[in-house]
């Protein structure tokens, strides 16, 4: 055969040329457009793929205003469709869910939880009074023959209604494929209408599932434009959220496999999942102790389905070929073909009118006059015919008749068609015999009405349709109100919200970083999805993402988390140029950079290094002594540096010439201040984790080597580094704020050996930081009752005797007893049990209405603690 066939694949000698390039060619041009324009994409005339249209089709020659089975809807669509059982039942289902078209009975599935219909033979289908309105009328029906000849089927359905942009239609054909979202029913009828009132429309996409959605992207929805959608969810307590309404497209089977995923990743912290969904969505979800419900929440949105994006692509065929179009475009298409059809709906009507009018008017004439008695001679059904026509024209004239003066014949609206006197030949005597004049008049009195306001809407066809779109608003738009509220999202720090799920360790001599290295230097807690920032030696740094192992080059200097845009961390660093010897200063943010690309900190020359380097997170500047070699020329071989004499500039900035001498040593002689202000800092309520994107309460601003003073429960205190990533546990928690050396603790507490009610004032006098001082005895049975960082406080206490009786005691606690130091055991209160103790002391009107004590935190706040329930409560 390869003697036969030639290279183009044609065979030789041969007069009929067969090319099986032009074969493979033509084959798949036929499958692609049949797939296109008879499967996939819908048309922009009735915004229906043929299956939903065949489908509709069917059971409106079906309807009988009763429900029927599926089965048999789908037995009789296929009379018209080319397919099996199975595509038509699932169309069916699709468009009985969008509760528009079709009215639904039995169990149809549920599009929240993902949940599949019952089997055809089980459940029930009607088309709604809407779809009857809206989408059938044979007279403007154009009609082609079904796929094997037998029946007529429409070629599209005079659809009045932008059906396309309500249901919305997803399909993928070859090489092409469209996703239009649904659109809110009533704000379609109200955008037609302001477009026949030649106004600018926006529309955007809304969901029966509800949530929430961005648009700041949708592009009218056309290609390269995108939405993000979110599910709805609200703290029910501090450990339980619920989802409380669905992105589109997301069912709770599959949010929460996309939970437990993530749980399993350790990108989010989740202790338990259930479904609830009833009538509503509800999935409620349990977090562990201590996990905060809002920055679970950003994680939730960040890692799971709870938030989706979605790229539209609104492609539909117009004449036979695909079209991208944006929304609005199809909406005015639709605007205006429901225009011309209410215009082609009118002329019928008014031809139907004048035909009414034509022959009422004809048999007035022909009974009143008496016009049947002249045909009793007539021999033939001919002259029958010609008889009465020549009678008629005695009393009426055609719109051809000239008029001649006085002329005062009825002037018909068109000419006496033989078809018209043989209907006058067919009236009955009884009707005749009992023939009512006036009535007749006032029916043609009546169809000239009707005939003047359909000329009327003619003429007026914009207010007509304006009319049409709001009848439409009246009749249908109860409970179809927006579900879906627009909003714009804030960006979500994946970095910022995600679990920490492992720990970074470095090997500095030999360069490697990674959460595998566990046999070296331990760095931070961080995540797998963290970007990890490396200083080295020789004046140059990277930034990677994190691994099990990367080398990022050897004698590593610094090794970090790295967050971007992060504008706090300074970085100071001291080099030497070997090119000319000198030694630079710089001070430097990175705040972006090319991932695992190096950027050398120096001017580049060979053999450059770093001689000094520090990070400090809140942009503290400190000052170093410099000490030169004892050869160089220099007068002066030891002086101090200040960094905060150097302004923060770019990374790639030189620096400021420190000396040009040689330089032995750098140590470090303070730390210094922050050169960019004061941090603000809150306190998450539920995590205990400090912050800055201002979630819970305010701690107060905070500078370089200010700290924080925590009291406990159990009548300790420390004194805390300003560290963020410090995690307090809230349980034990009663007091945090700034430390000020300067505040006085007065505290009331029972003594567990001697069994009395102890009072005592003290000055933190301790020194160490991070380590736990109790200020009470640690005895099993002594508890702390009630601690107070304000000056003359009063409390008001209950004191039990022996016999039982309650009596209530008041005192000053600064007039009780002096300040002491913090391990005395302080002056006795009382030998009896007390109960109740709480401070009394009135707030004043301007500390009222200076001060709101639910969202701020300070030094001066004092604790309720209650003997009888041990629980703190802030004041």
């Amino acid at each position: 055969m390869s003697n036969n066939i030639s290279n183009n694949g044609t065979e030789n000698g041969s007069d009929n040329i067969i090319s099986l390039n032009g074969m493979y060619k033509d084959y798949f041009l036929d499958y692609a457009s049949y797939v296109i324009l008879e499967r996939a994409v819908p048309g922009i005339n009735d915004g229906l793929k043929p299956v939903q249209r065949r489908i509709l089709h069917s059971m409106k020659e079906m309807d009988d205003g009763r429900f029927h089975k599926v089965a048999n809807i789908i037995g009789q669509t296929m009379q018209y469709h080319p397919h099996g059982d199975a595509a038509i039942g699932a169309a069916l289902v699709n468009m009985g869910q969008k509760d528009l078209l079709i009215d639904c009975q039995g169990n149809w599935g549920d599009v929240r939880t993902g949940d599949s219909a019952a089997a055809s033979r089980y459940i029930e289908a009607r088309l709604t009074k809407f779809a009857l309105e809206v989408a059938f009328n044979k007279q403007t029906t154009d009609w082609q023959l079904s796929y094997d000849g037998r029946k007529n089927e429409p070629i599209a359905l005079p659809m009045k209604f932008p059906l396309l942009l309500a249901h919305g239609a997803e399909g993928i054909a070859v090489g092409l494929s469209t996703k239009i979202l649904p659109h809110n029913f009533i704000e379609l009828l109200k955008a037609s209408i302001k477009i026949l009132q030649d106004k600018r429309v926006k529309i955007y996409p809304d969901f029966l599932t509800g949530g929430q959605i961005d648009v700041s992207d949708y592009n009218g929805g056309k290609r390269g434009g995108k939405v993000k959608v979110r599910a709805k969810i609200i703290k029910i307590d501090k450990s339980t959220l619920a989802v409380k309404e669905l992105p589109y497209g997301v069912t709770t089977s599959n949010l929460i496999d996309s939970i437990i995923k993530a749980n399993d990743k350790g990108k989010i912290k989740v202790k338990k999942v259930s479904d609830n969904t009833a009538k509503e969505v509800e999935v409620l979800i349990e977090l562990p102790s201590g996990e905060s419900p809002d920055v679970a929440i950003d994680a939730l949105y960040a890692f799971t389905n709870c938030e989706i994006s979605i790229s539209p692509n609104a492609c539909v065929i117009i004449d036979d070929k695909p079209h991208f179009l944006t929304v609005e475009e199809i909406l005015r298409t639709s605007t205006e073909q429901t225009k011309e059809l209410l215009k082609l709906e009118l002329l019928i009507k008014q031809a139907e009118l004048e035909e009414k009018w034509h022959m009422a008017s004809l048999e007035k004439i022909f009974i009143e006059n008496r016009i049947y008695r002249e045909i009793e001679e007539c021999e033939s059904f001919e002259e029958v015919i010609e008889t009465i026509d020549r009678e008629l024209r005695k009393y009426v004239r055609t719109p051809g008749d000239e008029k001649l003066p006085k002329d005062q014949r009825l002037l018909l609206k068109r000419d006496i068609t033989q078809e018209d006197i043989i209907k006058l030949t067919e009236i009955k005597i009884k009707r005749i015999s009992k023939y009512n004049s006036f009535k007749a008049d006032e029916q043609i009195a009546k169809l000239e009405e009707e005939l003047k306001q359909v000329r009327f809407d003619l003429e007026h066809l914009t207010d007509f349709a304006i009319a049409y779109f709001e009848r439409l608003l009246d009749k249908f738009g109860k409970g179809k109100e927006r579900r879906t509220s627009i909003t714009t999202f804030e960006q979500i720090a994946r970095a910022e919200v995600v679990a920490n799920n492992a720990k970074l360790y470095v090997n500095r001599k030999e360069g490697f970083i990674g959460t595998g290295l566990k046999k070296d230097d331990f760095v931070t807690d961080c995540s797998d999805i963290d970007d990890i920032i490396v200083f080295r030696a020789d004046g140059k740094f990277v930034v990677t993402r994190i691994a099990e192992k990367v080398f990022v080059g050897k004698n590593i200097l610094h090794v970090d988390v790295w967050k971007k845009g992060d504008d706090r961390t300074t970085y100071n660093m001291i080099y030497v140029d070997a090119k000319s010897g000198r030694s630079m200063a710089k001070r430097f943010h990175v705040t972006a950079i090319t991932r695992d690309r190096e950027y050398d900190l120096t001017k580049g020359a060979k053999g450059s290094k770093a001689l000094y380097f520090t990070a400090n997170p809140n942009g503290e500047a400190e000052t170093v002594n410099i000490q030169l070699t004892q050869g160089c020329s220099a007068r002066n071989k030891i002086f101090d540096f200040d960094f905060g004499e150097l302004a923060i500039k770019g990374r790639a900035s030189q620096g400021n010439i420190v000396t040009k001498y040689p330089i032995r040593k750098i140590t470090q002689l303070e730390v210094g201040k922050s050169t960019l202000g004061a941090l603000k800092v809150w306190m998450d309520e539920v995590s205990g984790k400090l912050n800055t994107e201002e979630r819970g309460k305010y701690l107060g601003e905070y500078d370089t080597g200010d700290h924080l003073i925590t009291i406990y429960k159990n009548g300790s205190y420390e004194i805390v580094d300003m560290d963020m990533n410090r995690r307090f546990e809230i349980k034990d928690l009663l007091y945090i704020g700034k430390f000020d050396e300067k505040v006085v603790v007065s505290a009331v507490y029972y003594e567990g050996s001697k069994k009395w009610t102890m009072v005592k004032r003290f000055n933190i006098e301790t020194s160490s930081i991070n380590q736990n001082f109790p200020f009470i005895p640690e005895h099993r049975s002594s508890r702390l009752l009630f601690v107070s960082t304000k000056s003359n406080v009063n409390i008001e206490y209950t004191e039990k005797n022996g016999g039982g009786a309650k009596k209530q005691q008041t005192i000053n606690l600064d007039e009780f007893i002096d300040v002491k130091g913090w391990k005395a055991l302080g002056n006795k209160l009382s030998d009896q049990k007390i109960t109740g103790v709480k401070e009394i002391m009135a707030e004043t009107k301007t500390e009222k209405e200076n001060t709101n004590e639910k969202d701020v935190l300070r030094a001066g706040d004092s604790i309720e603690f209650d003997l009888d329930d041990n629980q703190g409560k802030l004041f």
